[in-house]
């Protein structure tokens, strides 16, 4: 991996983080845990590896949405900074949106396209997955 540096932050900029590399698999989520805590049709991510992520400024709150992971938020302002996968300890998938380049990372993909709301839809020519790719469908 070539080193890069992406930085990102909440609102209200009280917690701020860095990876080290150019974030991958970046990707529209539909499913309702992410449209319950953006308020919003979908979410976007990318995926980071641990050992290439830290917070430089500002401790996240962690919310355990569900058994299969955790999510991390400014407990000031309450901006969604990232997901952590209990199966995958290793990484990291940041909000896109979160970081100060999102322009620069376009969503690959549409992942629990199950409860994309039918009101929303985008343009693109993204694959759609009815779930996330590797969950039994």
């Amino acid at each position: 991996m070539t080193e890069e540096l992406w930085t990102g932050g909440c609102l209200c900029g009280h917690v701020r983080y860095e990876a080290r590399v150019r974030p991958t698999a970046p990707a529209y989520c539909h499913c309702r845990m992410c449209q319950h805590l953006s308020g919003a049709p979908a979410m976007t991510f990318a995926d980071v590896p641990l050992e290439h992520f830290r917070y430089v400024s500002g401790e996240p709150a962690v919310y355990r949405s569900s058994a299969m992971a955790e999510r991390r938020f400014c407990p000031r302002c309450g901006s969604p900074l990232e997901w952590r996968a209990a199966e995958a300890p290793d990484a990291v998938e940041i909000t896109i949106a979160s970081l100060d380049r999102a322009a620069e990372l376009a969503p690959q993909a549409h992942i629990w396209t199950e409860s994309r709301l039918p009101w929303f839809d985008t343009t693109d020519a993204c694959p759609r997955h009815r779930r996330e790719p590797g969950v039994s469908e």
